[in-house]
């Protein structure tokens, strides 16, 4: 009788820690994609700030700022690792262009007002590619928990579902060329 206690005490005790490391993992991934939320969001704040101090200086670059915008607004109502992804690679592309286009104002180029947005900007991209790695990380790590034994017995019955990676897409996989 004693031994059956035992053995259930610890079944019950296992499946206590395994729930609680899933449930722990799950919201390691939440965590982690609210930091690139943040991030993202601080990067859509930042830019119409820059498109008004580039506007300035290059007036005749109208649907470079329009696409700018509505990137800008696709991103802050995109859902879901993938498709906040998809926008991001978009939106750093179309930012890519603007400073292209500014390249060719050298007004524009020694503006502290656009310096300063530059660096900001810049620090930003740090911070989100921080923040992609950090909550990749902790994706792969929940996946590996609901995929290991004896893990995925519970994690099938309580219905956890693995969660998306926050990836690059194809063309940004590419190796850059450079020439001189």
């Amino acid at each position: 009788m004693t031994v059956l206690i035992i053995v259930i005490a610890a079944i019950a005790l296992s499946l206590w820690f395994i729930y609680n490391s899933l449930i722990t993992a799950k919201l390691r991934v939440s965590e982690a994609f609210s930091q690139i939320d943040v991030q993202l969001k601080r990067r859509a704040d930042l830019i119409p700030n820059l498109v008004e101090t580039v506007k300035g200086y290059a007036k005749h670059e109208k649907e470079l700022f329009e696409k700018v915008t509505k990137e800008r607004s696709a991103l802050l109502s995109a859902k879901g690792a993938m498709e906040k992804a998809s926008v991001n690679n978009q939106l750093t592309d179309t930012l890519k262009s603007i400073f292209a286009v500014a390249e060719n104002y050298p007004d524009l180029k020694a503006s502290q007002n656009f310096l300063s947005l530059q660096e900001e900007l810049s620090d930003t991209e740090n911070k989100i590619a921080y923040s992609r790695q950090f909550y990749n990380s902790n994706v792969m790590e929940y996946n590996t928990k609901i995929k290991i034994f004896p893990n995925i017995f519970f994690a099938q019955i309580l219905n956890f579902k693995p969660a998306e990676f926050f990836g690059a897409e194809e063309k940004d996989k590419e190796p850059v060329k450079v020439k001189f």
